[in-house]
């Protein structure tokens, strides 16, 4: 798998959603190494292209933004308190590293809570919530902790990427840091395919908290055709044998997820089973019986509706500090994408 220099230090960025800068910077400099152009938006969002002058338009998205948390207090001892930046699961938190994003680099604290010992009976029971938990930054006091970090500075757990073998990455921010790489991969492909398309490639913000920059990247492109990459959950784990019977049976390394249901266009649809037939990539169907939740979502319903995909990566652990992917999904992804675009043409029938 090429590039993972680059995909190792796109994943370490500190960005959650609405402070994405850090990530767009290092995904711009990437894009702008074989792109025709790289651009940002008032929002946030990061361009790509190759083709501008192609029909049809094509885009291309992937948010580049994770959950996190915000420096919401600072006690007279120097303690932070968080709030949370889009959907933790708190039990997570206590014992943790982080890192704080500040004016003057990264600072380093820890999650702080009340030990176990020392916990009453009913307090060992009740499930722990973000306000139950503080970081601990070794300040001596309110005075001292802000003089190094901020209210409203950005958190995120201290972990970097690491590789469990050849084809398996943990990291956090995976979902969805890793489709925002994957479409930029795509579009790579795409520019030695020669399409006769339009094709953007949009790093997209803020879609933890409601899908915000697919909407307004959206808008601004005006495609006719959209392809969103996210993540979607493994069922191939212990605790998920029951979930198969909803999700389907999804497994880390058997190859890109191509979504079916209300909200992807039929044609669209048919058309990227049929390339992985053709190129013989390998690749997993999911139902999707509703509005997916992810920038799929936004880009359909975008001014007059817009012919949308949705291809997702097979991911274990989701909203934790150690998400798994497979690194052969994401090369197989990517290139059922790229292959699958340069098929559009003008008259291609996307009408369901």
């Amino acid at each position: 798998m090429g590039n993972q220099e680059f995909l190792v230090r796109f994943l370490s960025t500190i960005s959650p959603s609405g402070f994405e800068e850090e990530a767009a910077q290092v995904w711009a400099e990437e894009a702008g190494k074989f792109a025709e152009r790289t651009w940002r938006d008032l929002h946030g969002n990061a361009f790509s292209v190759v083709n501008e002058k192609g029909s049809p338009r094509v885009m291309l998205a992937g948010h580049m933004d994770e959950i996190g948390l915000m420096v919401s207090h600072v006690t007279d001892q120097g303690y932070l308190y968080l709030r949370p930046i889009g959907g933790w699961d708190p039990q997570i938190l206590p014992g943790q590293r982080v890192w704080i994003r500040t004016k003057n680099g990264r600072v380093l604290g820890v999650v702080g809570r009340k030990p176990i010992h020392l916990l009453e009976d009913e307090e060992r029971k009740k499930a722990v919530r973000v306000e139950d938990v503080w970081v601990d930054i070794g300040a001596k006091n309110k005075e001292e902790a802000l003089k190094k970090v901020s209210i409203g500075d950005p958190v995120v757990l201290a972990w970097e990427p690491a590789f469990l073998n050849e084809d398996l990455l943990v990291a956090r921010g995976i979902d969805d840091r890793i489709g925002a790489y994957v479409v930029l991969e795509a579009l790579r492909i795409v520019k030695d395919l020669r399409p006769k398309a339009a094709v953007f490639a949009v790093a997209t913000v803020q879609e933890e908290l409601g899908l915000r920059g697919a909407r307004t990247s959206a808008y601004g492109l005006d495609p006719k055709v959209g392809i969103a990459v996210d993540v979607t959950h493994a069922t191939d784990h212990p605790g998920t044998e029951g979930d198969k019977k909803k999700l389907g049976d999804i497994k880390v390394g058997g190859g890109p997820v191509i979504a079916r249901g209300p909200n992807i266009n039929p044609r669209l649809f048919e058309l990227l089973v049929r390339v992985a037939e053709e190129e013989k990539i390998p690749y997993q169907i999911e139902p999707a019986p509703a509005a997916t939740g992810t920038d799929a979502n936004a880009i359909q319903i975008t001014r007059a509706g817009v012919a949308t995909a949705l291809i997702s990566i097979p991911n274990r652990y989701m909203h934790s500090p150690c998400e798994i992917v497979s690194l052969s999904d994401l090369e197989n992804a990517a290139k059922l994408i790229a292959h699958a675009v340069t098929r559009l043409e003008d008259d291609t029938d996307l009408i369901p």
